[in-house]
């Protein structure tokens, strides 16, 4: 707020609430390809069978610079814009997977049976606990707590 304060000083109230209106603007649009790009790409991973844990943690980032943009501010703004931009983006994305906050599970097929692999993070203690499994299709889904129940 301060430094929106000390535009406005310096070149007017009313040029200062333009300009915050036209960066919201502006960003919301940026918003919209992008948003629309990243769906494209996370679209394109489910469809070859992979997951899309980068397009999902930038679609979050999205998410973000959209009520960052729409915000009045100009810090708020810059932050928006930094997240909008694809490269910065990536690179905020590719740590945030890297570091292990999300917990990623993949699906595939081998034979007639499909398999699941669940990757648990802990970044702080440094290692990655990996648990396999094998399941089949039935007509009848059972829900975990039904498994346990059976135990």
């Amino acid at each position: 707020m301060v430094i929106l304060f000390e535009v406005a000083d310096q070149f007017g109230g009313f040029s200062t609430l333009l300009l915050v209106i036209l960066t919201a603007v502006a960003g919301l649009s940026i918003l919209k390809r992008q948003g629309l790009s990243t769906l494209s790409r996370a679209q394109r991973r489910l469809g070859s069978g992979q997951l899309p844990a980068q397009e999902i943690v930038e679609a979050m980032l999205l998410a973000g610079a959209g009520a960052l943009l729409l915000t009045p501010g100009f810090l708020t703004d810059f932050c928006g814009f930094v997240f909008l931009t694809g490269f910065f983006r990536q690179l905020i994305a590719a740590w945030i997977i890297q570091k292990g906050f999300l917990r990623t599970m993949e699906i595939g097929q081998s034979n007639d049976q499909g398999y699941w692999t669940k990757t648990q993070h802990k970044p702080d203690f440094g290692s990655d606990n990996v648990y396999e499994g094998e399941y089949t299709n039935e007509d009848s889904v059972e829900t975990i707590e039904d498994l346990d129940k059976k135990k």
